[in-house]
């Protein structure tokens, strides 16, 4: 697919033709026939453009525990969807294939899909919601913003999957959950300290914690993934102050779900996750008063159900990317509608955080 463009927004001319991206947090100024550092915006003669506009390179209909969301709409499918390009240079990624590529030079493709043609897709597939995903979607704002303002218009709701370097004026512009595009996040908070994003992701903490507070304000429903990289944020102490942020700052109530590392892409001299570090972290998110702690990319008893905080037991089952409830028993498959309707404990009858109808 030859590379298009589309009038970028959040943007603002500087001198010289020169402009500066207000887009995320780098804040790129960008000289005329320059990129941003997601080599995915571009300056033409002094007017910035989106290079990914309606060409998601990546699309598919997921289980909401793949994101992962475990308290958003659980055991549903999400359309999923995301563009090459990405705003951070991850050692570690997971995805670089997809982020990546543009920063490598290498060509921007993808599928000639407008925001009508995604939602049609969407709606096709049986989901009930479209998550914005694999790469960055702040980098495709532009599409990101008309796909979910039109999904709205059409009973679906909208979730970013995001690191969450994108700029207060982004998060702005989509406003409330009430009555913006996006109601849901998963952010990657990877780690707690400065050095680490800086040495590892090419960017800062501090912007990243203020968004998250950002998000909370708006109303987003919000749950946060750590990728637990052996030796460089798996500490005692960071992992204590990480998950003390997240129930200080966001909310005891918020899900926190703990990777497992796999050498990938750069950082291929690292271990995998041993169990116990995981193990280790789950601890420290309780000790914070965290009430929902997940252990993802591992297999394990326990590492992905539920529990309700006020009688303790099991209200969802998962293995895998497979939820049940207990009503239905650990087999039991979730319908159509969710895997806890209602967001009832069916033991106590005490209500589960979240977002379940």
């Amino acid at each position: 697919m030859p590379r298009v463009a589309h009038p970028a927004r959040l943007w603002k001319p500087l001198k010289a033709g020169v402009v500066q991206c207000r887009l995320c947090s780098h804040f790129c100024a960008i000289k005329p026939g320059g990129r941003g550092l997601c080599a995915v915006r571009e300056n033409r003669d002094g007017e910035l453009v989106s290079l990914v506009y309606a060409l998601p390179a990546a699309i598919s209909a997921d289980p909401m525990e793949k994101k992962p969301l475990y308290h958003f709409l659980p055991g549903t499918r999400t359309f999923s969807l995301g563009t090459m390009g990405c705003n951070l240079s991850c050692s570690f990624c997971q995805n670089a294939t997809l982020s990546q590529s543009p920063r490598l030079g290498m060509a921007i493709t993808g599928h000639s899909m407008g925001p009508e043609a995604l939602v049609a897709a969407a709606l096709d597939s049986g989901c009930r919601s479209l998550s914005y995903t694999y790469s960055e979607p702040t980098i495709f704002f532009e599409l990101v913003e008309d796909t979910a303002r039109l999904a709205r218009t059409r009973g679906l709701r909208n979730i970013l999957v995001t690191n969450g370097f994108m700029s207060p004026d982004c998060l702005d512009a989509l406003g409330p959950a009430d009555s913006g595009p996006v109601q849901a996040a998963n952010v990657d908070l990877k780690a707690f300290t400065e050095a680490f994003y800086a040495d590892q992701c090419g960017a800062r903490l501090a912007p990243v914690l203020e968004n998250l507070k950002h998000m909370r304000a708006l109303g987003w429903w919000i749950e946060v993934t750590t990728l637990l990289i052996p030796g460089l944020n798996d500490s005692t102490e960071e992992l204590a102050e990480l998950s003390g942020f997240i129930a200080r700052e966001l909310g005891t109530n918020t899900p926190w779900h703990i990777s497992r590392f796999h050498p990938e892409y750069r950082l291929l001299d690292r271990a995998v996750t041993p169990t116990q570090s995981l193990l280790a972290a789950r601890e420290a998110g309780r000790r914070a008063g965290l009430s929902f702690v997940y252990v993802g990319n591992a297999s394990g008893p326990g590492y992905g159900d539920t529990l309700c905080p006020s009688c303790g037991k099991p209200v969802l089952f998962r293995a895998g990317f497979h939820v049940s409830s207990l009503s239905a028993g650990p087999g039991g498959a979730a319908g159509p509608g969710g895997a806890l309707p209602g967001g009832l404990c069916p033991a106590c009858g005490a209500a589960i955080p979240g977002v379940w109808d």
